[in-house]
């Protein structure tokens, strides 16, 4: 599964809220994130929260919808906010098990 980072909002050196894109999915609550960017930076960051449409908490989001998300973990700081110029980031992992 993968999310593509539109922009990063607020981070700490453990904690991200950042505003993504589903790309590749679903992607639920609780999933791990190994790898970032284009090339590849490995990281370990968890999926803690996901709010969509209207401030809603959800427990997964699907395909092409965007999210508010808060990512804990190490390498928070390789997560940089997309822009037309030098395109988006992605993230990729593995959803945790049903």
């Amino acid at each position: 599964m993968e999310l593509q980072i539109d922009e990063v909002r607020s981070a700490s050196a453990v904690e991200a809220t950042a505003t993504v894109r589903c790309i590749l999915g679903p992607v639920r609550r609780g999933a791990r994130f190994t790898l970032v960017g284009d090339p590849a930076q490995a990281v370990d960051l968890q999926l803690v929260r996901i709010e969509a449409w209207g401030s809603r908490f959800v427990e997964e989001l699907d395909p092409v919808h965007t999210a508010l998300v808060t990512l804990r973990g190490t390498g928070i700081r390789l997560l940089r906010s997309g822009a037309p110029h030098s395109g988006w980031q992605s993230i990729r992992g593995v959803n945790p098990p049903l």
